[in-house]
Parts: structure tokens; sequence; C-alpha cells
């Protein structure tokens, strides 16, 4: 199984984004399968002509006339199959003519099946055509709504360089029940990343209720104890219009965050969410696991334990890592959970964003493509005084020759 960089130097971190399964799943290898698919129609055409003139007059070339219209109809334009459908026409009646046949029965049957199913091809293309801007729409209103609820964060943020990685689990979609947030407030770059219980729209909805909950007490709220309340009461009321078990047992796991300027320190408060990485320059990594345990938000009916605020040092040159559980949770066809912290372990990131493009592209590997469930990445590093602005990425190595 192929591992990470495992050596490198620091430096500037760049913009975040959603990755493409996913967001960010390559698709290189099916570029010369579709290119041979693309040619097909011609080249059944020219099978065609040189089955006809290879065997005798009782054999036809018509199945390889007939296809190719449709192998067009899904690939080409509306012009280029109509062409293909002429095309596949002419060279049966061309074929006809030269064996003398064009006049018989057999002969005009097989003209009128080509030049019936070139019509069907033509009905074919507009279906798909039209369902094509159909999707393409769709996709646009899914963009521009995970711009909205999940805007990409600038790459400075507070004197820190930050990215972040959305993958949705379902294909074609670009939002899920994760969610991330990073703010500059009056007491500090203050961030968020959760992951809410359930998915589709209400998902959604519930993520929105969040983010807007953040976004508004992250500028007001002096203690992320005060925060992590107010995302409470929020969730409660959100859970009052609610129907069916989300009303009843809807909850979000998070870690709220919050770096103060210039203090090199950074605190953190967990509800129930996986625990944190803190990636050092040198390759050192700590598991940022909160002392006491706490219910996830939306929960705290259930108990009145109160919110505890962890402190960790958070010198130049390190690197917070946060994530859902689409990454700690994604198994491999063994079954095996893919293990964060024991392959970052050891390894060393240009900065932020190449951490995060690293680790989407490893799990991917895990899993071998297949994930099942959404994954929000947050990578957020204090730069070290004099880092370069660039440094060599490192090549990929194989998970047991640095193991």
């Amino acid at each position: 199984m192929a591992g990470l960089g495992r050596q490198g130097n620091g430096g500037r971190a760049s913009g975040g984004g959603r990755g493409g399964r996913r967001g960010g799943v390559s698709g290189g290898g099916s570029g010369p399968a579709r290119q041979v698919v693309r040619v097909l129609p011609g080249a059944l055409i020219v099978i065609g002509t040189a089955f006809n003139l290879l065997t005798p007059p009782s054999f036809t070339g018509s199945p390889f006339f007939s296809a190719a219209p449709l192998v067009a109809a899904p690939l080409y334009t509306f012009r280029a199959t109509v062409l293909t459908g002429l095309l596949a026409s002419l060279a049966v009646f061309l074929l006809q003519l030269r064996s003398g046949t064009g006049g018989e029965v057999e002969a005009l049957t097989e003209l009128a099946t080509v030049v019936t199913v070139s019509g069907l091809a033509l009905l074919i293309n507009r279906v798909v055509r039209r369902s094509g801007e159909q999707l393409a729409s769709a996709r646009g209103i899914a963009e521009a709504a995970q711009r909205a609820v999940l805007p990409k964060p600038a790459e400075r943020i507070g004197g820190l360089h930050v990215s972040a990685w959305y993958e949705a689990a379902q294909a074609d979609a670009f939002i899920g029940g994760d969610l991330y947030a990073v703010q500059d407030t009056p007491y500090g770059v203050r961030l968020a990343v959760g992951d809410v219980r359930g998915k589709g729209l209400g998902a959604v909805e519930a993520v929105a209720v969040v983010l807007g909950a953040f976004r508004e007490a992250a500028e007001t709220e002096p203690t992320l104890e005060a925060l992590a309340q107010r995302l409470e009461r929020a969730l409660a009321r959100e859970g009052t219009r609610r129907d069916g078990l989300d009303a009843f047992e809807g909850f979000t796991t998070c870690v709220l965050g919050e770096i103060p300027p210039g203090a090199g320190v950074l605190r953190l408060l967990n509800r129930g969410h996986p625990e944190p990485l803190l990636l050092h320059g040198n390759g050192e990594l700590a598991v940022l696991a909160p002392a006491e345990p706490a219910l996830p938000l939306g929960m705290g009916e259930l108990g009145g334990w109160p919110d505890r605020v962890e402190e960790r040092a958070f010198p130049a040159g390190t690197t917070l890592l946060l994530y859902t559980d689409g990454l700690s949770e994604a198994r491999d066809r063994a079954g095996d959970f893919y293990d964060p912290a024991a392959r970052l372990r050891g390894r060393i990131f240009p900065g932020p964003h190449a951490l995060l493009s690293a680790l989407s592209s490893d799990v991917r590997r895990h899993t071998g493509g297949g994930a099942t469930d959404d994954m929000a990445l947050l990578a957020v590093a204090r730069p070290a005084p004099r880092q370069p602005e660039r440094r060599r990425t490192v090549p990929v190595v194989r998970r047991g020759d640095d193991m």
C-alpha cells in the first residue's frame, strides 16, 4: 500500500479546496478507453464495409452499420450523430449498388433498418444532451451551495497558513454533513471542525445552523466554553423544528480551537470528535486527546458536565490538523481503519495544502477509491521565522519501505 512522503522541508501553504472524488479521484486511467470509444462509430462503419466486401453475398454487415449511430448518440454532438447515420446509410446503399442487390427486398429492408436506427440514435442524442445539461445545472447549484455554506478559507488568516479540504462520499455531491470554519476574531483565530449526525438535506441544514451560530458567536463570546454553549443552544432550537428521529437524537461532534495572536499557544475544546493532531517541524507528532471525554453538541440534556478547554504549546513551524471520521474510519479491503497518526508520524510537508493533498491521496489509496463517508480536513500552520517560500515536493514512497 502506498504511503506518504517521508522527508521534506516546510514552506508556504497554498489555499485549500474540495478534492475531487469524489472531488479528487484521478480519472486518468479512463482516458485511453474513452478515446477508443469515441472512434468506435467510424471503426464500426469500416468493419461493416470490409465484412461486406470480404464475405459471400449471403452475409451482411448490417449489424455494424446499425450499431455505429447508436454508439455515436451518447458520445457525439447532434450534428456528428447525423453525419454518422448518413455515412452508415450511404455505405449500405453503395455496397448494395456494387453487388447489384439494391432492388431486392432483403437489401431494402437492410437499408431501412439502418436509416430507422439512425433516427432513433438522434432521439437518444437529444435525451442524453438534455440530461447532461440538467446535471450540469444541478452541479452548478451544488457548487454555489458549497461556496455559500463552506466557503474556501483564505491562505493567510491572522498570520497563520490555512488550508481546508472537503470530499463528499456520495458521487456528484459537493456538500454533506461535515463542516469546517476559520475566523479571525478579537480573541485570535478561532476554528471549528465538526460532523453532523445523519445525511442528506437535513444534515446540510444542521451544518448551516452550526456554521451560522459559530460565525456570529466567535466574534462576541470571550471563551470557547461560552462559544460551545451558543452552538448547543442553536442546535437545540434547530431540533425543535426538525421532524423524525433527528428531532430527538440529532447531535454534532465538534472541535473548537482558538489561537491567540503571538502567544504560541493553542486552546482546544473537544465535544466527542476525533482527536486533532499536532505535527512539528521535525516530523514529531502529538495526538491531542482530551483529558476528559465530552458529549457531542446537541446532547446537553443527557449530562451537565462543564466544558473544559485545554491549552497546548503551538510553536512556530507547527501544523494543527483537524479532521472528521471520514478519514479515521476509512477502511481498506481487509476492513482495517486508516490511522492518520501512524501515517503522518515522521513526515514533513511543504505546507498545509501539501499536507491535505497528500493525506487525501493516501486515504484514497487505502480505501481503493471507495469512501463511504464524507471527509473534511483543516490544517493551520504557524510559520517559522525566515521560512522559505518554496520547498521541494517529496516523492511518494511505499509504506513497506519506510515503516
